[in-house]
């Protein structure tokens, strides 16, 4: 009856209030998120995702360029709604105007000037190193600065943004591209204040948009929740995934894995040493082909869809989310046990997941205090509660 610490363990609930694309899951997905999760033999946490979404997004501006009318509905529904046009195409953005909340901008002899005709950003076009090093942003009224790189592989992002480091003005540089876009934002570290996308493609808005929900994630927080294991059961054969990341793991971190997507266990990596293996940082042993795992974006994958170049989610004990990328899956036929849990909060709804019944597959304990609980529970010493 006593209750032992192997018994309690972590699960990930993803509440994904705000990720309307989910559409396997709708009527679950509206309820849960990708965030609680906790094991221990007979006490288990479960972790519940509150996120602070978006923090990365607002803190860059987005200005799309573009005559196509796809890609101004594919930037709205995605919220970014200020747009560039020429002057002589003011006609344009009226017309869109109809059709949707925009905020339109124009340029007008290197000014980019709003619907009243007041000055919003400066535009500078550089083509040399040398006249990068020429301008003077401070001196010009305007609050933004536009940098028009005419041939940007001779200047490179790193030197753009150094130049404006410590300039008082929001620099956005136009990009062609989100590979483009993507550089401007992220070279030395704390990148550009924005990017204005001139694009024809759809593609280039969903792609971007894609970026900047991974690095949304990367800066999210998950509220982990105590669960309690009920039942462990050994379940026979089955094919069980390894699947090994193009990054290392710490203690504490692993894979949201569980068979329904209302609550994920948080599944240790290899990274501990064992009597029975070497430590492999890199590797997860998550459960069998069946099972739901987070992926960036709020979503959520089958473990038998995960193939070398996906992207993952990787959650450590605090909650904090990351994004590493799939280097190998191996699948391979192993003996299953059955592991089911309950928070405390909620003695009605059972959350459940099958792991290969093995001294090296373990969940992650909740944390104690402020501190992290090092030892990672292995599926082998837990216990149900009765």
């Amino acid at each position: 009856m006593a209750t032992l610490l192997s018994s309690t363990c972590l699960l990930g609930f993803p509440f994904l209030k705000h990720f309307s694309s989910f559409t396997p899951l709708t009527d679950k997905w509206n309820s849960l998120r990708l965030d609680k999760t906790t094991c221990s033999t007979s006490s288990t946490s479960v972790f519940t995702t509150s996120s602070s979404g978006g923090s990365y997004e607002k803190s860059k501006r987005v200005w799309i360029w573009t005559e196509s009318k796809q890609v101004m509905t594919a930037a709205v529904e995605r919220g970014w709604n200020t747009f560039i046009f020429l002057s002589n195409h003011r006609q344009l953005a009226i017309d869109w105007s109809s059709i949707a909340l925009i905020y339109p901008l124009f340029i007008e002899e290197g000014e980019v000037l709003d619907g009243e005709n007041k000055r919003v950003a400066t535009i500078f076009e550089v083509s040399t190193p040398q006249e990068l090093q020429q301008i003077q942003p401070e001196n010009g009224q305007a609050e933004n600065v536009v940098i028009n790189l005419l041939d940007w592989q001779i200047i490179p992002a790193e030197n753009i943004v150094a130049t404006f480091q410590d300039s008082r003005k929001t620099v956005l540089a136009i990009s062609k591209n989100h590979s483009e876009a993507q550089i401007f934002l992220e070279a030395l570290e704390h990148g550009l204040g924005g990017v204005v996308l001139k694009v024809e493609d759809v593609e280039a808005v969903i792609k971007l948009k894609e970026y900047f929900d991974r690095r949304n994630e990367a800066t999210n927080l998950i509220s982990l929740t105590k669960a309690t294991v009920t039942r462990v059961q050994a379940a026979g054969m089955g094919d069980r995934i390894c699947v090994d990341l193009c990054s290392l793991m710490k203690p504490g971190e692993g894979l949201l894995v569980g068979s329904f997507a209302r609550g994920l266990f948080l599944v240790h990596s290899e990274c501990m040493e064992s009597n029975y293996i070497a430590s492999r940082p890199f590797r997860i042993n998550a459960g069998p082909v069946h099972a739901y795992v987070s992926i960036p974006g709020g979503r959520t994958c089958y473990l038998s869809e995960l193939k070398a170049g996906k992207e993952i989610s990787v959650a450590d004990q605090n909650g904090q989310l990351r994004t590493a990328i799939v280097g190998r899956v191996k699948i391979e036929t192993r003996p299953l046990i059955l592991v089911e849990a309950k928070r405390e909060s909620d003695d009605q709804t059972v959350y459940s997941i099958f792991l290969q019944n093995a001294e090296t597959v373990a969940l992650v304990p909740p944390c104690e205090g402020k501190g992290l609980l090092k030892a990672a529970i292995p599926v082998t010493s837990l216990k149900s509660w009765r």
